[in-house]
């Protein structure tokens, strides 16, 4: 009876090893897929850098943090596309007042909006998706670049945790 219970006990402690091992080495994706082309997303936006900026951030970003490798999107094995469909940069979050008893603006935020896929081209399959994905990042006055970095960061962070998701 504890030679059978030693070797469940190392029959799931393989398992688990083995499922962190795949954990850590696909990102949750699928096992076929090794590499991924990441497509500058639409910009439905008046915001021209936006598109750019999350771009480098989403193919740096997903190819370290998931493991993959970069490819052209008729070679990937998965690819990650969307829209940027809204970007807010002028939305007050914090006010002082001066002697007059007048408010000012200390501190903004900004909201940023996109849908994204990621698609198993083997397949055909979608393996994620997110429709209208919110995220905000505050900045002092005058200082929206900062902010708009805090939003885009967040968003990738959320399509990679999404990709995690998955296994």
């Amino acid at each position: 009876m504890r030679r059978s219970g030693g070797s469940l006990l190392l029959a799931v402690a393989g398992l688990l090893l083995t499922g962190c091992l795949y954990h850590f080495a696909g990102g949750g994706l699928p096992p076929h897929i090794k590499t991924v082309a990441v497509l500058p997303f639409d910009n439905e936006t008046p915001q021209p850098t936006l598109q750019r900026e999350l771009y480098d951030l989403m193919r740096r970003d997903v190819q370290n943090r998931l493991g993959l490798r970069e490819a052209s999107e008729s070679k990937a094995d998965a690819v990650v596309r969307g829209k940027i469909l809204r970007y807010d940069p002028d939305i007050p979050a914090a006010y002082s007042a001066d002697r007059n008893a007048q408010a000012t603006t200390t501190e903004r935020k900004l909201q940023i909006t996109v849908d994204v896929d990621i698609v198993d081209q083997t397949t055909g399959r979608t393996l994620w998706t997110r429709r209208g994905m919110l995220e905000e990042g505050t900045y002092a006055e005058r200082s929206e670049a900062d902010g708009r970095h805090q939003a885009l960061t967040k968003v990738v962070n959320d399509i990679i945790a999404g990709a995690q998701s998955q296994w």
